[in-house]
């Protein structure tokens, strides 16, 4: 389990806080979305969980060791896919050579299954990719690391529309009982098959904490005309098919999928 207790973070020369008495905590098993608007935290909590960075107040722990410490068995048990990351000139057979020794869990065939998805090869040389088909290998090699806490900012970023389809199913794929994912993005369409946990962060506070299911047991997503519009409607948006709107779903409704997109407006507008 990762705890954040009562945390506060800003960045040397800044005096805006990022979090400020900031606290949540992430189960194990768990696809989460992170979700929140731009500088709102989601990066900085990445690199929080991962030691990259150190709470000026409060403490972020892993399975009871403080991230910040950065100890071997705390490090082998993260991965941390960055939106923005260098890659050595190197084919990808000797760069897994020289960091897969990092990773006691590591594992060859979920290596090669994960670019088979991404219909590459270990043989490719990283230095010769376009930016797309270096983010591929760079997610291949993360899913082989086979870690217990795999952070992931971006992921979809630079993928065409079809390697967002294999994204979805490698990680889909390798997900295990004992794992957890943590999905930062603003591509809500690109992974909302995927999560089953979505956490939307405001400045310094999180709007929303749930799974998927309580998600749907709580509102519906459908499309409206202004005449069906009710005091049920909690949020809505004009479109071409009618207003798009999120209402509270009452016993007897049918169960509608979730639109985060929709979800994420109303949780950081609440308007209609």
């Amino acid at each position: 389990m990762i705890n954040v207790n009562n945390i506060s973070f800003k960045y040397a020369g800044q005096k805006r806080l990022v979090f400020d008495d900031f606290s949540m905590q992430l189960e194990e098993n768990r696809i989460y979305g992170l979700l929140g608007k731009n500088g709102t935290g989601k990066s900085t909590l990445l690199y929080l969980l991962s030691g990259l960075l150190r709470p000026a107040e409060g403490s972020v722990s892993c399975d009871g060791i403080a991230t910040y410490k950065r100890q071997a068995e705390m490090l082998s048990n993260v991965f941390l896919v960055t939106e923005e990351f260098e890659l050595p000139s190197i084919r990808l057979s000797e760069y897994v050579k020289l960091y897969k020794p990092f990773y006691p869990h590591f594992s060859e065939e979920i290596l090669q299954r994960c670019l088979a998805d991404f219909e590459m090869t270990s043989d490719v040389h990283l230095g010769q990719l376009s930016m797309g088909q270096r983010k591929k290998a760079y997610i291949s090699f993360a899913m082989a690391t086979n870690t217990k806490y795999l952070l992931m900012d971006e992921p979809t970023n630079g993928l065409d529309i079809p390697s967002k389809s294999q994204f979805r199913k490698v990680i889909a794929q390798h997900m295990t009982d004992d794992r957890t994912v943590i999905i930062s993005t603003h591509q809500v369409h690109d992974v909302e098959q995927l999560l089953d946990h979505v956490l939307i962060l405001d400045q310094r506070s999180v709007l929303l904490n749930a799974s998927m299911q309580d998600i749907m047991d709580q509102y519906t997503f459908e499309y409206r005309t202004p005449q069906q519009m009710d005091a049920d409607v909690l949020y809505a948006e004009p479109t071409l098919q009618g207003n798009a709107v999120v209402a509270k779903r009452k016993e007897g409704d049918a169960e509608t999928q979730v639109n985060l997109e929709l979800l994420f407006n109303y949780k950081t507008q609440a308007k209609i």
